[in-house]
């Protein structure tokens, strides 16, 4: 009987296991995961989850009974330690030897910290990956604290706003010159700025941190221009790596993550990769998207073709970040844009990026229209002139029409 392991309980990994069985896989699937929990949803940990909207139960993707109703082997609490792909075998940190006949990689990504130089091991230091850190912080949430969030990307703004909900006193650090430029146009940015203003949060942009401060636990932090700031605690947001040492010390070929080919296989044919931890083909470039549609998407793909379907994956890049009472949408990726043009209406907006005159990506706050009109453009390959899209009067739905 075929066996299917799945190193990876996240969201690409349930994903893959959850495809296998509703196409009609019916050999051993065996999912093997870090955590002493099922597979659950994680985006929510920095929003609803801290703040005390959702219990951990409602974060599972599937209730604990589906995986043995599905005949499906979840090994929890359990680290895949070495991958031997000459014998087709993972070793587990228990000792257990487990063969496979194909093993996906949807091992996801793990975030940057600061270096213990920085004070990144003090006490009251946290970041915002899974289901710990968020267990871990969530006692620091009493009003009237200073929190220094450190990063102003999407991770470290989540923070920010559930912690200004919460009654903190919130301070953002960001080092380049504007927060979200790494991912959005200055528009968003001057958008997302105003919104976190708004509720209070201080933001100081081009603005280095040395080092935190504190004996044991932080106290504050310094900044490169000298000044210090105050903090009861912190969190780091700067940013996500592909997990792949796991891979690497497989041999398996590394490009921005686990190189994949258009079917989601690896270097080696009895290996694939799935989600955050993966490189795909997009465009004639590779790329890396960290996002839920694409860890639900690829893996699905892989499901298919480790049962033979030889299917394509394409990606179709599609994101989102909720502030506040302000949901951020985003369809498309950026790079490369020349032009960005903007659309205002009842509260909404939305950024449209053209490049050389084609449409790629749309950033839509509040505008579910306008991100859902936006991705079918894109898929569909159709570029509306801009000043049509930017017009109040016009009748966004008939765009699809042209």
């Amino acid at each position: 009987m075929s066996h299917v392991i799945v190193i990876g309980a996240g969201q690409a990994g349930c994903a893959l296991v959850a495809k296998l069985r509703a196409d009609g896989f019916d050999g051993q699937i065996t999912l093997v995961g870090a955590e002493s929990v099922p597979p659950y949803q994680r985006p929510p940990l920095s929003k609803s989850y801290l703040l005390g909207e959702m219990d951990q139960a409602r974060l599972y993707l599937r209730p604990l009974a589906f995986y043995a109703d599905h005949n499906i082997t979840l090994r929890l609490s359990e680290q895949a330690t070495t991958i031997d792909p000459s014998a087709q075998t993972v070793t587990l940190g228990s000792g257990a030897v487990l063969h496979y006949d194909h093993l996906a990689l949807t091992t996801g990504s793990v975030p940057r910290r600061l270096p213990a130089a920085m004070g990144g091991d003090l006490g009251g230091v946290y970041t915002m990956r899974d289901l710990t850190d968020a267990d871990r912080m969530a006692p620091e949430l009493i009003p009237g604290r200073r929190v220094l969030i450190i990063g102003g990307g999407y991770i470290g703004l989540e923070a920010a706003a559930v912690c200004a909900k919460k009654g903190l006193l919130v301070t953002v650090i960001e080092m380049a010159p504007r927060i979200l430029q790494r991912v959005a146009a200055p528009e968003t940015s001057d958008y997302i700025r105003t919104l976190h203003l708004s509720h209070g949060v201080v933001i100081r942009e081009g603005a280095g941190l040395d080092r935190l401060l504190g004996e044991d636990h932080v106290t504050g932090a310094r900044l490169t221009d000298g000044s210090e700031i105050p903090a009861d605690f912190a969190v780091v947001g700067v940013g996500i790596t592909p997990a792949t040492t796991l891979a690497e010390a497989a041999g398996l070929a590394l490009d921005n993550g686990i190189a994949t080919d258009l079917k989601g296989r690896t270097s080696d044919p009895h290996i694939w990769a799935a989600g955050d931890c993966a490189s795909c083909q997009f465009h004639g470039a590779r790329i890396r998207l960290e996002s839920v549609g694409n860890a639900i998407d690829m893996a699905e793909v892989v499901a298919q073709n480790i049962m033979g379907k030889e299917v394509d994956y394409h990606p179709a890049p599609w994101f989102w970040s909720d502030q506040y009472d302000c949901k951020l949408q985003i369809a498309g990726l950026n790079t490369g844009y020349d032009a960005v043009h903007v659309r205002q209406g009842d509260g909404a907006q939305s950024h449209w990026y053209y490049r050389d005159g084609t449409l790629i990506a749309v950033d839509a706050m509040n505008d579910s229209r306008a991100y859902m009109i936006g991705k079918r453009l894109i898929d569909m390959g159709k570029s509306p002139p801009p000043n049509v899209v930017t017009d109040p009067a016009t009748d966004m739905k008939a765009l699809l029409k042209a």
